[in-house]
């Protein structure tokens, strides 16, 4: 880790006693922040702490109620709609904000266009942006498109972008939330590059081993007040959960209740191949949760879609409780007791413009039918329901779900998932993008639902959440099976000598085990 900043130096960019309140409801008390140059200042909170609305005071896309900025010594007003970026405080959004059908070298120019005399100059705009990729150390075509880059390239392109603005402060918002850690690790090095030159880092994150590798300093939000503000070296992953949340933590994954190995096989997956997997077989039973661990693009998600019915296989036989299952869309997969809750939960989960109520029972209006239409009074007792077993929290059913904490939308996520009373439940990525109480309380409601007879397949990128979840573990590599896991060797290091290729085999044989 590189040298931390000299605390003697000024800030570049500071909040005083800043307030903001949305009408009567207010969501930040008196905050004081401030963040240094060559520094990396870490903000951390649960879902709906407040890290959102400071960051978009700190950038000029809210203005404060009452309070004052400082920026490079002097007291300013930030200009809206992102015109702070021209002034050198640059945000790299969680949602990339990259125009999909544009060159690389187009989009970092995006908005600021050199030209020559009325023209555009493409070959200076290319030159320029190979120049800064080059800084980067990344090997990314100027003239590639952006939509034919991963994610992580594409986080590389906005970095770029920062610096071609010659960004004093760059606020980054969850930025390894859909990266795999070989990606992250990248990332961590462009940011060690940027304040190895002063560049001012803001970092959110609710990967606390990330905060403590990569940050200098944590500031603590918590129901829109300061908690604290802390040098990592006095920290530890604990003492932050614990500040976050207010209570002690230790209990983060619930007790493992063992199914009987008698109990009947309700999902049977034999040979399962389509586009991106190949040979997949593996049993789950009533009460299991069955873990799937890998790297990203290893097929986990590709598994889940073909036994969904969201896409089709091209061979292999799945049956649910004996009876082929060889859906060709989600109704029928709804219908016959299984459900599938997508990891993209603001693109493909949930209906960001609307309520709470028609996003709980979209898949389930059926349900809720009197004499032919809709019955309103039996979706709002649904959502009752789910507001009550899922603790989600809105101070109003009518507000936009996009307006929602990632918390609490994924927590309504899980209220439609469940809304059909589903014998299987398969959860893609279920905690992602979310703070550590949520997740400890989504952990929590995974093992009631399989104490009460539910199977439940996990999938997920964080290994720790699979250990901690899972009876057993299956283990993707290339789209392929590398292995099946159970007991004492669902480890951190088991899995990632599958994962990686180092060990493989073994599981055709152990699947009904």
């Amino acid at each position: 880790m590189a040298e931390a900043p000299d605390a003697n130096v000024p800030s570049i960019l500071s909040a005083s006693r800043i307030s903001k309140s949305f009408g009567e409801i207010p969501v930040l008390f008196s905050i004081d922040f401030d963040v240094r140059p060559g520094e990396v200042h870490a903000i951390i909170g649960e879902n709906g702490a407040g890290k959102s609305t400071l960051i978009k005071i700190l950038s000029g896309i809210e203005q404060p109620t009452s309070g004052s900025i400082t920026y490079g010594g002097e007291k300013v007003v930030l200009p809206p709609n992102g015109e702070a970026a021209a002034m050198g405080i640059v945000v790299i959004h969680q949602e990339l904000l990259l125009a999909e059908h544009l060159s690389v070298a187009d989009s970092i120019f995006l908005g600021r266009e050199l030209k020559s005399g009325p023209f555009l100059d493409l070959k200076a705009m290319r030159d320029q942006a190979k120049a800064i990729l080059d800084t980067l150390h990344v090997s990314i075509d100027p003239d590639a498109r952006i939509n034919t880059l991963s994610v992580a390239d594409k986080q590389m392109v906005e970095i770029a972008k920062a610096i071609s603005r010659d960004a004093r402060v760059i606020i980054m918002d969850e930025p390894t939330a859909v990266l795999s850690v070989a990606e992250s690790r990248t990332l961590f090095e462009q940011v060690r590059r940027l304040t190895a030159k002063g560049v001012a880092v803001i970092f959110i994150s609710h990967k606390l081993d990330e905060i403590m590798e990569l940050a200098d300093r944590v500031t603590v939000l918590r129901d829109g007040q300061l908690i604290a503000t802390v040098g990592t070296e006095n920290l530890t992953p604990d003492s932050i959960a614990q500040m976050m949340v207010g209570r002690e933590l230790s209990n983060l994954y619930p007790p493992k209740r063992e199914p009987d190995v008698d109990t009947e096989v309700v999902l049977s997956v034999r040979g399962l191949s389509a586009p991106g997997i190949s040979d997949i077989s593996f049993d789950l039973r009533r009460g299991e949760i069955l873990g799937f661990a890998g790297l990203i693009g290893s097929g986990r998600t590709a598994v889940a879609e073909v036994i969904a019915g969201l896409s089709a296989k091209t061979g292999g036989e799945v049956t649910v409780n004996g009876e082929p299952a060889d859906y060709s869309d989600v109704s029928k997969s709804v219908a016959a007791g299984l459900a599938y809750m997508t990891k993209d939960r603001k693109g493909r989960g949930l209906l960001l413009n609307a309520g709470l109520q028609p996003n709980l029972t979209l898949l389930t209006l059926k349900k809720h039918l009197k004499m032919g239409f809709l019955d309103g009074r039996s979706e709002a007792q649904a959502l009752d329901r789910a507001v009550r077993r899922f603790d989600i929290r809105a101070r109003d059913p009518s507000v936009q779900v996009g307006k929602l904490s990632g918390g609490n939308q994924q927590k309504l996520m899980l209220g439609k998932t469940m809304e059909s009373d589903p014998e299987i439940v398969i959860m893609d990525e279920p905690t992602r993008g979310i703070d550590v109480g949520t997740k400890q309380q989504i952990y929590h409601i995974i093992a009631a639902l399989a104490a009460e007879g539910k199977a439940i397949i996990v999938i997920s990128s964080e290994m720790q959440e699979v250990i901690g979840l899972s009876h057993r573990v299956v283990v993707m590599r290339q789209g392929r099976m590398a292995g099946v896991l159970e007991g004492a060797e669902i480890t951190e290091a088991e899995i990632m000598r599958y994962a990686a290729g180092i060990k493989q085999g073994g599981e055709n044989e152990r699947l009904s085990a």
